[in-house]
């Protein structure tokens, strides 16, 4: 993933006639994502009154809670700093070289204090080894375990081609192997002003992608995955198996194993639509790579985000300006994920610092608040991660303050309208990110006597921003009630979320709220 070597080895080779016209034609040209309608994913239902809530809807009115924001890190879903416990070279560096074991790697990793998931990037080879069947690599269970125990969770993306391995190993299982022509696609070694062979010499090697085999194949995998972990309230979100060099969806500069592009956009868009037929329960994460290889990335890139699926980079600052736009501009609905290889290993005593004393990395992980983003991966190096965090706090701090959402009811007020009680609650959003899905709000007695429940709009409230919405109470009731949230993360599917304020919250996230009776003296009216 050494996307700062591939994108300027890309931009130095020869600009092809063909793309150099399309590149003039502003015909072209594709959409700002900025304002840019995507429809809705989200089907409306239990809609709450959202307003507005203007003086002559109530004969009388009074605030009865209000809060102040927590900074405090929260464990929420759709938010969180990721720990690796396999990237594309393996485990740890002392594991691949035999220092560690890797169930001690995975317990380091899962136990650093400010990591929120653990996430496996692995070949195909290391989930299945032959038709019809998962055969996943100890690194699974020793990951889903230690993630129980630990109260994290836990995502991952398989891959159909990797370079760490090659020339020696593909990604692909063996299985496979023979049934799906493979292509090679140019020499290893130096290309452009970039070398992924690591002194190895030979090919590289991509399957034919739009050969009835792979396809069937991963349609198969994809249904395994699937009716194992769709809807295991472990799994944080699957990345979209994608084409190309680690499933990024690029080949480093290298012509594509396809024979035109007609065959890689029909090929990309049905891998796409197909995955999201499968998955109905777990988000899917799509990854933004512009069309660098000619594949037709755009048109699948679309067809994720309509479908639902959140978005993705595998890069952050060696980042083409449209893959900025992109991530910033999503739909409020859409989780987006962040992640650089360039400084994986959290080498405190490599980085280089600036005139302002910023070090580097830091520098990086900070502009993840500026891309509105949810997450941020810290790879797979516990300890130097453990160092960094110590030397230098504030990047960590910063995002774990203010990266993904953080709501609170900020307001709660009572009101007297239709001959009862009325709670208007402003929920406000202190986080850089909108709800990743739809927020439902309950307010429940805690004896059990009533429970209303409805939905606010999708994504809302955004980010910095406030939604207001309201409940009608049973006639006559007054007393204590309950005020709690979920994320419905995918259609049907709710997740509970921690109200970030600093006032106590009951044991089930629930915030207490008193409703007063009508002949409470701090009733307002034309005051």
């Amino acid at each position: 993933m050494r996307r700062r070597d591939l994108l300027k080895a890309v931009s130095m080779l020869p600009l092809l006639p063909g793309l150099r016209s399309l590149a003039d034609n502003s015909t072209s040209r594709k959409h700002l994502w900025q304002g840019y309608d995507f429809g809705s994913f989200f089907p409306a239902k239990e809609r709450l009154d959202q307003g507005p809530f203007d003086i002559d809807q109530d004969e009388g009115w009074q605030t009865v809670l209000f809060t102040t924001p927590s900074e405090k890190p929260l464990r929420n879903p759709g938010i969180g700093l990721v720990g690796y416990t396999w990237e594309e070279s393996g485990p740890s560096i002392a594991v691949r070289e035999g220092r560690q074991t890797l169930e001690d790697h995975v317990e380091k990793m899962a136990s650093l204090p400010f990591v929120d998931v653990l996430y496996i990037r692995c070949d195909w080879r290391n989930v299945q080894k032959q038709a019809g069947k998962l055969d996943l690599d100890p690194v699974w269970e020793l990951t889903l375990a230690a993630a129980k125990r630990h109260g994290l969770r836990v995502a991952f993306r398989i891959q159909s081609s990797n370079t760490a391995f090659q020339p020696h190993q593909l990604a692909l299982p063996e299985f496979l192997r023979s049934r799906v022509p493979l292509v090679k696609i140019g020499p290893m070694g130096k290309h452009g002003n970039s070398d992924l062979s690591g002194g190895a010499t030979g090919y590289w090697i991509e399957p034919r992608y739009d050969h009835i085999e792979y396809q069937k194949a991963l349609a198969e995998l994809n249904r395994l995955l699937a009716e194992r972990f769709d809807g295991d309230s472990l799994i944080e979100w699957v990345d979209i198996m994608h084409i190309g060099f680690w499933g990024e969806g690029h080949f480093g500069g290298y012509p594509s194993p396809f024979p035109d592009f007609a065959t890689a956009q029909r090929t990309l868009n049905q891998m796409v639509q197909m995955q999201l037929a499968t998955w109905k329960k777990t988000p899917l994460a799509m990854n933004t790579q512009p069309d660098i290889s000619n594949t037709g990335n755009r048109e699948a890139i679309e067809i994720a985000v309509r479908g639902g699926a959140w978005v993705r980079s595998d890069s952050i600052i060696v980042e083409e300006p449209i893959q900025i736009e992109e991530l910033a501009n999503r739909p409020p609905w859409l989780a987006a994920i962040l992640e650089d290889g360039y400084l994986r290993s959290y080498d405190a005593s490599k980085l280089a610092v600036d005139a302002a004393g910023v070090n580097e990395l830091e520098n990086y992980m900070l502009h993840v608040l500026d891309l509105k983003a949810n997450y941020w991966s810290l790879w797979t190096e516990s300890d130097h991660l453990a160092r960094y965090s110590d030397r230098f706090p504030r990047g960590f701090e910063r995002l774990q303050t203010n990266m993904g959402y953080r709501l609170r009811p900020s307001w709660v007020w009572q009101r007297k309208r239709a001959r009862t009680s009325e709670l208007v609650v402003a929920i406000s959003n202190r986080g850089v990110a909108g709800v990743p899905g739809v927020l439902w709000l309950q307010i429940a007695s805690p004896g059990g006597t009533f429970k209303l429940r409805g939905s606010l709009d999708p994504g809302y409230p955004h980010a910095g921003g406030l939604r207001l919405s309201s409940f009608l109470l049973p006639e006559g009731f007054t007393g204590r009630v309950h005020l709690s949230a979920e994320i419905e993360i995918r259609p049907s599917v709710l997740k509970p979320l921690t109200w970030a304020c600093e006032q106590p919250v009951n044991a089930d996230g629930s915030i207490s709220v008193d409703v007063k009776t009508m002949d409470d003296p701090k009733w307002r009216k034309e005051i």
